[in-house]
């Protein structure tokens, strides 16, 4: 068994953390629960909020094509879109070219919640991002992007 020595074991080095991956997890970790406390007084968790969002910028999609947006399942993305829909937040309707397909937008009560969602996720995001001088955050975004570009290949 290793001891807590073990290089394996050991993901702070005197520098900071060892891996860049923790490292990333760990802000992924803590930007989630400050993301959550933001939206605690809405009732909405942040993967509702995530949907709300994208139907907002995308409305008119299938859920399947939501899904596929969100990079979540089908069947996720059809339980929350259902749970928003029993709150009255978005509604689904049938698509005129493919009565098949149900369309998802938000109701005006889903773009009334959203507009508030988003003024306590800014106070929450610039709280958060804080420590960073603008130059700074706007570097730090510039090289996520990158990283994701460079993962979707």
């Amino acid at each position: 068994m290793a001891g807590a020595s073990s290089p394996k074991l050991r993901l702070l080095t005197e520098t900071g953390y060892r891996r860049t991956f923790y490292l990333m997890k760990r802000i992924e970790a803590e930007a989630g629960l400050a993301l959550d406390e933001a939206l605690h007084d809405y009732d909405v968790t942040s993967g509702q909020y995530l949907i709300l969002s994208l139907v907002s910028r995308e409305g008119g999609r299938s859920s399947a094509e939501l899904a596929r947006r969100a990079y979540v399942t089908p069947q996720s993305m059809n339980e929350v879109i259902g749970a928003l829909e029993h709150k009255g937040y978005i509604r689904r309707t049938e698509n005129p070219e493919n009565r098949r397909m149900l369309q998802v937008a938000l109701t005006r009560e889903g773009r009334r919640l959203l507009a508030a969602c988003d003024r306590a996720v800014d106070v929450a995001e610039a709280t958060f991002m804080s420590v960073l001088a603008p130059k700074r955050l706007a570097d730090f975004r510039a090289t996520m992007e990158r990283l994701l570009a460079s993962a979707r290949r």
